[in-house]
Parts: C-alpha cells; structure tokens; sequence
C-alpha cells in the first residue's frame, strides 16, 4: 500500500515532469493508483469466529486470512463470538422490510449490520457434531432469513468459509457456510484446497503447513476478486 509520504513525492515528481516537458510521465497514471489505493482502504472485509473458544486455532486461521488482506490494503474486522449467546430466530418474519431482527437482546442486530456494510464476510468455526458451532449456526439461521424477507442484502458480496476440526466432519462445516453465501448471491472463494486446518488445542493449526499454506492463499483470493468486482 502507498504511504501518503510516497504519493506526495509521486504527484510533486508529474508536476515537475509536466512543468518542464518531459515526456512519459503521466498524472493520470499515478492518480489511479491513488485512487485505487483509496479504493482498497475503504473496503471492509470481516470476518466471524464461531468457536467457542476465544483466540484459539480458528481464531489463528483467520488471522492468517486477514493478514493477507491487510497486505493489500483493506479494512478488516474479527468478531470472536465466543463468551456470547445468539438467540435461536423464532421464525415470527417480523424482520420483513426492517433489513435487521426486531429483537435486540444479544449482539445479533449489530452484528448482522456489520455483515451487511462488509464488502467481503468470512465465517470460521471449529467442528461440532460435524458442523458449525450452534453460535454461529443461529447466526446464519437469523441473517438467512431477515435477508430472505428483505432480498438483495447480500447480493454480490464476496464470501469465504474456514473451518478447523480435530480430525473429521469438517467438510460439512465448510458446506453449512457456503450453503449460505449461495443462497444469499454471494460470490464464494475458494483456495488450492479446502480451506481446512486440523488441531485440537490452542496453537496446533499453526503447525498444520497445508492449512496454514490454504488459509494464506485464501486471503491472496479474496483480496484477487475484491479487487475486480469493486
């Protein structure tokens, strides 16, 4: 990313070239990347930790994905949902032309209008009963449907899955949150695996090179895709 320090000595370098003639230097060309830097910063990708546990391996795991983003310039977020209670959508369709949940006893309201400014949203969850954790689960379920009853909410809004698990079930972690961002015309990122890192306690996911190989490249491709869409 191009500090300002950087860009004032770029602008100042074309007034000079543009005053005394020279050719090739181009006041276009470095104003677009100014503005394309600007473009970036105002770009919010966040990201939603489901596990239970704060700062564990998932926590790790999406770090790793922010902190490809961050080297590109945009504005990120995690929300670590742990120590946090999400209450179950009661299915009352109250939600319908309000574009947020008529309930405010949990940080579902906020958190769903995060979601809905974010540029890019990135679930991750430890596995549970091969799935997502139930916190992040009555998320989805609540966002589902006070998007269904106000459509478009998330239309092309770029989207990314991360999961962790201690051995197995985490490819239906992984189809829970796609299944989301399909149904809401979301454009879903993938990596050169899935986007999967296996460990138990806290730490262990960093010592799994594939996953962490995975999650990096992840990052890489959101940050590709943000970039053309936007």
């Amino acid at each position: 990313m191009i500090t300002r320090r950087e860009a004032l000595k770029k602008m100042g370098a074309v007034a000079a070239g543009i005053g005394l003639g020279i050719g090739g230097v181009n006041a276009a060309d470095v104003l677009g990347l100014s503005e394309k830097e600007e473009k970036r910063g105002k770009m919010k990708v966040l990201a939603i930790n489901g596990s239970s546990r704060k700062d564990g391996n998932t926590a790790d795991m999406l770090n790793l994905v922010l902190g490809e983003l961050e080297k590109e310039g945009y504005e990120t977020e995690h929300i670590q949902l742990a120590g946090n209670t999400i209450n179950p959508c009661k299915a009352c369709f109250a939600c319908a032309g309000k574009k947020n949940c008529v309930f405010g006893d949990d940080i579902f309201q906020e958190l769903y209008r995060k979601m809905t400014e974010a540029d890019a949203i990135i679930f991750g969850s430890s596995t549970y009963s091969a799935d997502v954790s139930s916190t992040l689960k009555a998320v989805i379920e609540r966002a589902s449907v006070v998007s269904d009853t106000n459509p478009g909410m998330f239309r092309h809004k770029v989207g990314g899955a991360v999961a962790v698990a201690r051995r197995a079930g985490a490819m239906n972690t992984i189809d829970t949150i796609n299944h989301f961002f399909l149904n809401k015309e979301m454009y879903v990122v993938g990596s050169t695996y899935w986007n999967i890192a296996y460990g138990r306690l806290s730490g262990e996911a960093m010592k799994d090179e594939e996953g962490v190989a995975n999650m990096k490249n992840l990052g890489q491709n959101i940050a590709w895709l943000l970039n053309r869409i936007k």
